[in-house]
């Protein structure tokens, strides 16, 4: 299937490993030029040469989100160098462990959703004029199955990805007239090293292996991940492709849950 994305540019904040990283490679496959930022320039570098050794066209710039200068130059760079940005994939996003209501600080709450949601925010913010201008544009958002289906533990994190979903909705009723289509996709359960080191720590702190710890988070947790498997990080950029191509020209404010089945509601 031809997605129309060749020579489209496209940025993808936390592009440096994970998921951010699997988008970017899938984005360059199509032909896309890429931007990727991250804060750590070991990773981001690494990342970069692995989507020049596919021919890829990228531009790689370190970044933290929570500063406006830094989001600022972001952009202004990647519009030096490819002259706009088509699509715009925030996928920065931190969690800090299971941690519970009540051992969580307000500056905790604070830090984590200046990563998850403001940073999302700032770099929309900045993009969005760009998009006007040409008349098209896709903005993916990545939340969680933990935005709409939250557990007792996280719920800072899982509060931050509702906000991002609900954030998401606002904007896909703001510019579609501007050819502007806004979307959300929702993992669950996806092996990224973020859930590995999450997975690990919860096995330490239980004394169980993290085999164990993985099967007893998939019953007590995601008991309706039907394809009983961890998902991949492949999986998930297959469907933000699709959304930020031409072949989903009319899906526009939707949360599509990437989640093997996970979320129990309709």
């Amino acid at each position: 299937m031809n997605l129309e994305l060749k020579n489209k540019t496209a940025l993808v904040t936390g592009g440096s490993k994970g998921i951010g990283k699997a988008i970017a490679i899938a984005l360059a496959e199509e032909g896309a030029n890429v931007i990727i930022c991250a804060r750590e320039a070991e990773a981001l570098n690494n990342s970069a040469i692995d989507i020049e050794n596919i021919g890829g066209s990228v531009l790689a710039v370190q970044a933290d989100l929570t500063k406006q200068a830094d989001v600022d130059y972001l952009v202004s760079a990647a519009v030096n160098r490819y002259n706009t940005i088509d699509i715009l994939v925030n996928n920065a996003g931190i969690a800090s462990g299971f941690d519970d209501f009540e051992s969580l600080d307000i500056e905790d709450w604070q830090h984590l959703f200046d990563v998850n949601l403001f940073g999302a925010v700032r770099v929309t913010k900045a993009v969005i004029p760009f998009m006007k201008k040409t008349g098209f544009g896709r903005i993916i958002n990545i939340s969680s199955e933990s935005g709409i289906q939250p557990d007792g533990f996280m719920p800072h994190y899982n509060a931050s990805k509702a906000a991002l979903i609900n954030f998401t909705k606002s904007l896909s009723k703001a510019y579609a007239a501007d050819g502007i289509l806004a979307n959300t996709v929702s993992p669950a359960f996806i092996m990224t090293r973020m859930l590995e080191n999450l997975l690990k720590d919860n096995a330490e702190k239980l004394n169980i292996s993290y085999s164990e710890a993985i099967q007893q988070f998939l019953k007590e947790n995601r008991p309706h991940v039907e394809v009983k498997r961890p998902g991949t990080v492949e999986e998930v950029a297959s469907a933000v492709v699709y959304l930020a191509s031409n072949k989903a020209s009319f899906i526009n404010g939707v949360n599509l849950r990437v989640d093997g089945g996970s979320v129990a509601s309709l």
